[in-house]
């Protein structure tokens, strides 16, 4: 081990202040952007969960699509 105690492995030879200080805030950015990306992600369903169902009030089918797709053959000589 490249430490000889846990208390050497903390201070690092006086680095360990800056060292646990970018860790911690490295650990705390990231949970925050997880934490922000959930609630966006949420509020983003919400937004079109709403917006579907001002469109179609219950009881109503989803509209059908306005166009149709069919398969075209084509010759390769």
């Amino acid at each position: 081990m490249a430490f000889d105690s846990f208390s050497a492995f903390l201070t690092m030879e006086g680095h360990g202040p800056y060292v646990w200080t970018c860790y911690a805030v490295f650990v705390i950015l990231l949970a925050g952007t997880v934490f922000w990306s959930a609630k966006r992600h949420h509020a983003t369903y919400r937004m079109c969960k709403r917006s579907y169902e001002q469109q179609n009030p219950k009881g109503q089918t989803a509209p059908q699509a306005a166009a149709t797709f069919t398969r075209v053959e084509t010759s390769q000589d």
